[in-house]
């Protein structure tokens, strides 16, 4: 009987823990910031596009 009780609160905590960690992960997923500079997103920025690569 404990054992059993024990058990099912032993799940419950791991899958309450899994749960929370997927729930506070999810927003950096869907962060809106580009990785690379695009021409559209330099102009943006007040960037002139036809700067970005001449330096590479």
């Amino acid at each position: 009987m404990i054992a059993k009780m024990l058990f099912t609160t032993v799940l419950l905590g791991i899958g309450l823990f899994f749960l929370i960690r997927r729930i506070v992960k999810l927003p950096s997923k869907y962060e809106r910031k580009p990785k690379t500079l695009s021409a559209w997103s330099a102009l943006d920025q007040g960037i002139d596009p036809t700067e970005i690569g001449e330096g590479e």
